[in-house]
């Protein structure tokens, strides 16, 4: 099951939150409450899909994919933004940033044209039915241009593109495509295209960083390696839905519906595999709260209802199944054992 975070789907939704359009109802059919969501849950991209194909059909802003490309974050791409950083100067950037592209929030594929004076960076989008095909690409494009900006930002250079390529027909609000990307744009072409003078890519990034470039390179690397491993069974399946809820979990009738089954086949499809959705729901809940207490921040009571238990003590006697020790007495352990390796390496 091809998956990515589901930090991508979270700045859409909230950045169309934020312009006033009510996307709770499509999400709340995928069994989705953004204000419930887990940030560090994944997502099936033909879901994620899905999701945005039914949110097109409900937008009233036409602009409304551009605006919510904005709305993404620098910090929000991890390793890959670090890995970007390092490189020797923009050029070099714009190479690595291809190369990891499965690492951003892109359903396009990125691809960067050399030439004499200027070169493009390219995106040939992803086919999709309208309206969803204009609002992924100017998510895309958007959330590109962001990266972009924030970069030079951070670096105080100023990159500029020349020109800008769209690939649909030019619109009614064509102007604010200009406005926003400061340079002319050019509509109905084959594909995206950002067109840009050499000279700006050959800048050094005051960031630049061999030693730092390899071990975020290295970090990047096994990231690749988890996204494209194989996942098939209705069991990833589930443990990835189920991922996505912070507080209670759904029922298993409602996971059964998000995936198309009835409850029934779902629950026997589950047994073949030698599993149940019992068994799964606590599997997610032992690792999230594992991760939570790790952290070391929050009371055990907070914990049991970030977890969706009603009483801490549910939680204690279901952590002491799970691991054979209560939360406190296991927060102990990982906190003595981390006291101890940091002991041996001194």
């Amino acid at each position: 099951m091809a998956s990515r975070s589901i930090l991508g789907l979270i700045a859409v939704a909230d950045g169309m939150r934020k312009l006033g359009e009510d996307v709770a109802p499509v999400l709340a059919r995928y069994g989705i409450d953004l204000d419930r969501v887990d940030p560090t849950a994944r997502i099936d991209r033909m879901l994620e899909l899905r999701i945005y194909t039914d949110v097109a059909a409900v937008l009233k802003d036409p602009l409304a994919g551009l605006k919510a490309g904005m709305n993404f974050g620098i910090g929000s791409y991890g390793p890959f933004v670090m890995l970007v950083m390092t490189c020797e100067n923009a050029y070099e950037a714009f190479r690595t940033g291809i190369q990891y592209q499965q690492l951003t929030y892109l359903y396009g594929k990125l691809r960067l044209e050399p030439g004499e004076q200027y070169s493009t960076l390219a995106l040939t989008p992803l086919p999709l039915p309208e309206p969803a095909f204009r609002l992924r690409v100017d998510g895309e494009i958007a959330g590109t241009w962001k990266l972009l900006r924030d970069l030079q930002a951070t670096f105080g250079l100023d990159l500029r593109a020349d020109s800008i390529d769209m690939p649909y027909a030019k619109p009614p609000e064509a102007a604010a495509y200009e406005a926003l990307f400061g340079c002319p744009v050019r509509w109905g072409q084959a594909e995206a295209r950002f067109r840009l003078r050499n000279d700006y890519l050959q800048i050094r990034f005051p960031s630049a960083d061999a030693n730092a470039h390899r071990f975020y390179r290295a970090q990047c690397d096994q990231l690749l390696v988890e996204l494209n491993a194989v996942r098939e069974r209705l069991e990833d399946k589930v443990m990835a839905h189920l991922a996505l809820f912070s507080g209670p979990l759904p029922a298993s009738a409602d996971v059964a519906a998000t995936l198309g089954m009835s409850d029934r086949t779902f629950r026997r499809q589950l047994g073949e595999e030698g599993t149940s959705f019992r068994a799964l729901v606590d599997a997610v809940r032992f690792t999230k709260a594992k991760g939570l207490l790790a952290e070391g921040r929050q009371p055990v009571e907070a914990i049991a209802q970030q977890l969706g238990y009603s009483e801490a003590a549910a939680f204690i006697h279901a952590f002491r199944r799970w691991s054979g020790q209560t939360p406190a007495a296991w927060r102990r352990t990982q906190r003595a054992a981390r006291g101890n390796t940091h002991t041996r390496k001194e």
